[in-house]
């Protein structure tokens, strides 16, 4: 008899954003004369840089020619492109990561979702609170949590981020052995400053523990104080894996481009104690059960390396935080505390009703979309969290009609 996995029957009946789109759609057939302006799901709403339709273009004509036709390429990626991405994002910056360091793939949240398969099954998890679903959610699935009792699952060890510790954690009160930490933040646009990243580096050392590092939204980070690499910190190569994403730096959420870096000194331990390298893990498991990202998307990805790309992605980020400045400033009009939106494109906002009942007035009052925050864990209770991916007249209108819906 086939037997279902019954960890999924843990899980909340659906995904925030899903519910979120049905509430939307439900809306949306009721009222359907109603304009919608969508600032909840982090997906970008400009075209992807020049550059990279571009090198798209040249890499589709090379596919149409028996000469230069490419089959399957590398699990790992393509040299070109790692090499770009190991001397931009991290040699340029004084951070030595070699290309064969660097993994290509389809997407930070595979990955972050993927890695757990490297660890036993008895390990334990500290997740930030509120946190990015996918962290939790992967872990219900995999059976490494107990039930979900008052939104929080059994097993795991919640890290509180709240408006008292600017919504950067402290350290567990016991050993964990596998840490999820993201910033700058999704959902509060929080960063973490160097020595606050040194003090979960040494923590890792101490208790043989892994830092799983989300850098996915590291191009928006504008203060020079602020790192951009948790291995930007003496030691992080040991204990510390990090994935980035090309989603939001230029634009490509439906293009499907990203990569985990896992140093080769990055260490788990066998059941003896012992060290074990995770660089030939994650290589054996890619090469296993993935089949690369496509030469052309590759391509385009090489492109976001080049002068003119970082130029054009750079004014991508710097549009899309103009919208996150405008926000601020209307909802702190309106008498909101904030938070983010200066180093992340999200704007973390304080109010004093029920998520989901701030998310339902703004649909109905405003007919603009935003996050709940009880979504993303007990901690985002009485939160929201409004994206700055849409158009600059586009959120003009949005505040304009908040405003008038919370007057």
């Amino acid at each position: 008899m086939i037997r279902a996995n019954e960890h999924y029957k843990k899980l909340k009946a659906s995904y925030l954003f899903s519910d979120i789109a049905k509430r939307v759609s439900a809306f949306s057939k009721q009222n359907p004369h109603r304009e919608i302006i969508r600032l909840g799901i982090g997906d970008v709403t400009k075209a992807l840089p020049s550059v990279c339709i571009d090198a798209f273009h040249r890499a589709v004509d090379e596919m149409a020619e028996d000469a230069t036709f490419r089959g399957y390429g590398p699990e790992q990626g393509y040299d070109f492109l790692r090499q770009k991405i190991a001397l931009v994002d991290f040699q340029a910056r004084g951070v030595q990561i070699e290309a064969d360091e660097i993994f290509i793939s389809d997407g930070a949240k595979c990955d972050t979702g993927n890695i757990q398969e490297l660890f036993a099954h008895d390990i334990t998890i500290a997740i930030p609170d509120p946190v990015y679903p996918v962290y939790v959610d992967t872990n219900v699935m995999a059976g490494r949590t107990g039930e979900n009792i008052d939104g929080r699952y059994g097993g795991l060890v919640y890290l509180e981020s709240t408006e008292a510790n600017g919504f950067v954690p402290a350290l567990p009160d016991k050993p964990v052995d596998l840490i999820y930490l993201c910033f700058p933040n999704n959902p509060t646009g929080a960063t973490a400053s160097r020595e606050q990243l040194k003090q979960w580096v040494d923590y890792a050392f101490k208790h043989k523990a892994l830092i799983l590092f989300d850098a996915a939204y590291e191009c928006f980070i504008r203060e020079a104080d602020i790192p951009h690499s948790i291995f930007e910190i003496d030691g992080a190569d040991e204990v510390a894996i990090e994935f980035r994403s090309l989603s939001k730096s230029a634009g490509f959420t439906g293009t499907r481009c990203a990569f985990t870096v896992i140093p080769k000194k990055c260490r788990v331990f066998d059941s003896q104690a012992m060290p074990v390298s995770l660089h030939p893990l994650w290589l054996r498991r890619q090469t296993t059960k993935f089949n690369g990202v496509s030469y052309p998307v590759q391509r385009a990805a090489e492109a976001v390396y080049s002068p003119e790309g970082q130029r054009q992605s750079r004014e991508l980020t710097d549009y899309y935080l103009r919208n996150a400045g405008l926000i601020i400033d209307k909802m702190t009009a309106l008498g909101f505390s904030c938070t983010g939106g200066v180093n992340a494109p999200y704007i973390w906002i304080k109010s004093t009703m029920d998520s989901w009942k701030i998310f339902d007035l703004l649909l109905e009052k405003a007919g603009v979309v935003c996050t709940p925050g009880s979504g993303f864990g007990t901690c985002g209770e009485s939160y929201i969290r409004i994206s700055a991916f849409n158009s600059y007249e586009n959120v003009v209108k949005a505040m304009e009609r908040i405003g008038m819906a919370l007057s």
